[in-house]
């Protein structure tokens, strides 16, 4: 994944299991988890599902086929804003794994790139975990499947009995019970910036997934524009609306990860009509002229704790 992930939990007497045993085990969970999902690895589940011809049925694993079920969820919740063959506009744009030049596509390469993107053209068998291509898609699960690798491992902690942890696999979290003084784990909603400069908003959470999206971190510059590396599939062209970041609480991290990605393409307006129609929690903090100013929906109040 080209990340780090962090954990803590508390062990109750009934975990049996060596911290080096469980080590051990994170590690091969999540080396089958980017085995499976990666654009990175030529041999991945992923990458040979790519290379698979058009109308060529394929047959997946049970947890690459869970995250293009959830994906097609949330591209249907969306309005089409999250979609997962949008890579070659990330390609293009100099995000994805392909070497390129740091520098604004001709308008006819946007274009024709565009033309391979739909989520539309990825069918789903559920009764034989089958998948079939009807264009030349490339699918990219990186906005969705660092939350799954959180959930995984909270899976794994369950199967030992582990009931009280918090996990964070690059910047997606899961957590479930209480931290080591026995309350509720608190986390911090850091004001968008390149710099630590602070925590905006505190929240408390005792089950669930959290993931925060946002353009202030990965972008680059061409003769004085700035581009996001949010990509918004309708358009071809990286997100310029004023939303900074968006933070989101669902039932699980590869949710609240690929739900915040959506809500980062659709912007301040439409991403919070979209939680507020769907009883969403999400907590939007949107960049001005004098600063930043936050917003969160109805359903984000019952995590919100101060400082």
């Amino acid at each position: 994944m080209g990340t780090t992930y962090h954990i803590t939990a508390v062990l109750n007497p009934e975990v049996i299991v060596a911290q080096s045993a469980l080590q051990m085990e994170v590690d091969k969970l999540l080396e089958n988890v980017n085995q499976a999902m990666s654009t990175y690895i030529a041999d991945s589940e992923l990458s040979l599902l790519n290379k698979a011809p058009v109308h060529q049925p394929t047959v997946v694993s049970q947890p690459l086929f869970h995250l293009l079920q959830l994906s097609r969820d949330i591209h249907v919740l969306s309005g089409g804003a999250f979609d997962i063959t949008v890579g070659p506009l990330v390609n293009l744009w100099g995000f994805g794994p392909e070497e390129r030049d740091e520098k604004k596509p001709s308008a006819s390469l946007i274009a024709a790139a565009n033309q391979r993107v739909g989520q539309q053209f990825v069918r789903l068998e559920q009764s034989n975990l089958q998948v079939t291509k009807t264009a030349s898609v490339a699918i990219d699960l990186s906005a969705v499947a660092k939350g799954y690798g959180a959930d995984a491992i909270a899976a794994l902690f369950k199967a030992h009995a582990i009931v009280d942890y918090m996990i964070e696999v690059g910047g997606e979290i899961a957590v479930a019970g209480n931290n080591a003084r026995g309350i509720q784990w608190r986390l911090g909603i850091e004001q968008p910036s390149l710099v630590q400069t602070g925590v905006m908003q505190a929240i408390s959470v005792s089950h669930g997934g959290i993931a925060t999206s946002g353009d202030y971190r990965n972008y680059f510059e061409f003769e004085g524009e700035r581009f996001s590396h949010t990509i918004d599939p309708k358009t071809g062209y990286p997100i310029t609306h004023t939303l900074a970041s968006v933070t989101v609480v669902a039932s699980s991290a590869a949710k609240a990860d690929a739900i915040a990605t959506a809500m980062n393409v659709l912007g301040p307006d439409k991403g919070y009509a979209l939680a507020v129609d769907n009883n969403i929690a999400a907590y939007f903090i949107i960049r001005t002229k004098e600063g930043f100013v936050s917003k969160a929906s109805p359903a984000f109040n019952q995590y919100r704790v101060t400082l």
